[in-house]
């Protein structure tokens, strides 16, 4: 989960006496820095029930193969157990109340999750490292596409766990199910250590997902076009490439509400069995290329580009 604005600050000149410093370089921008926590909070963050997990049946469109800049991703389909170590992040009020790649409305103050692979639906135990609390959710959404990043939680689940002031946090993630629920909730009813405060009104770093891999109504998008077969030649900045047209047009719109500084539509174009959200076409290779720049000095990524054919 989860339009999106990258907020620029500017850099303000310094002066000394009557030698005036040269002026600073711009920094860049915490990724997706507008994100942050709630500008109140309406509920006790300590008292919100972790999810409970149950057999749930596995999404229709969510769990199917996708690729988000270059990567390949292979959703789980079975219930093997899983384990991982990395880093945690969270997404907060940008996101809060749009669709996630379930289709379900993105609640903050849920104990909900967005995974790589794990399936839509299935639930995790999250443990950090620092401080030995865990909290369980439910996994709705796909992320985070940040290297090192492993799970993306709400912000009631960051902020119960511990992490949601310094927006990410190392931590064990467990795949658990519906007959684990006994031992969780014994798990639980042993004392935890205090969580800090929660994290307070002004933005925060943190990590949000890239792409809802499914929407079954995906909202409309700023910059939208129709569905269109590839183009005779020229040069493409393929996005993503998914084998369900659903999924193609939802993260279309979500790049689109990312990328608002772009003057060219996101197109979805089909071939074959694949649906590639691509940009372009491109004349030159270094026209190309300046695009790519742009977008991954704002999404962290880049594209990948790709002849007319492909």
């Amino acid at each position: 989960m989860r339009a999106a604005l990258l907020v620029m600050t500017a850099v303000a000149v310094a002066a000394c006496g009557t030698a005036p410093k040269a002026p600073a370089p711009a920094k860049k921008p915490a990724y997706y820095a507008d994100d942050g926590p709630p500008e109140s909070v309406p509920v006790d963050i300590a008292a919100i029930p972790d999810a409970v997990p149950q057999d749930e049946p596995y999404h229709r469109y969510a769990n199917r193969p996708y690729t988000v800049f270059g990567r390949s991703y292979a959703p789980v389909v079975n219930d093997d157990p899983m384990r991982e170590r990395g880093l945690a992040s969270w997404y907060g009020r940008k996101f809060h109340g749009q669709k996630t790649s379930s289709g379900e409305v993105y609640d903050m103050f849920a104990m909900t999750a967005a995974h790589k692979t794990l399936p839509i639906p299935s639930y995790a135990k999250v443990t950090s490292v620092a401080n030995g609390r865990s909290v369980v959710v439910r996994v709705n959404d796909r992320g985070p596409f940040h290297d090192g990043r492993v799970i993306d939680l709400s912000y009631a689940a960051a902020a119960k766990l511990g992490i949601a002031n310094p927006g990410s946090g190392l931590v064990d993630v467990e795949r658990v199910f519906a007959r684990d629920a006994t031992r969780l909730a014994a798990a639980a009813a042993v004392p935890a250590p205090p969580a800090p405060p929660a994290a307070p009104a002004a933005p925060a770093t943190v990590v949000t997902p890239l792409a809802s891999s499914a929407l079954p109504t995906p909202q409309a998008a700023e910059i939208a076009t129709p569905l269109l077969a590839p183009g005779p030649s020229g040069l493409y900045l393929q996005l993503g490439a998914f084998s369900s047209a659903e999924n193609a047009e939802a993260f279309r719109d979500r790049m689109a509400r990312e990328l608002t500084w772009l003057n060219e539509p996101i197109q979805v174009a089909a071939a074959a069995s694949l649906h590639r959200v691509r940009l372009g076409p491109y004349k030159t290779r270094e026209e190309a290329q300046a695009i790519a720049e742009k977008i991954r000095a704002t999404l962290d990524f880049a594209p990948v580009i790709t002849p007319a054919n492909r």
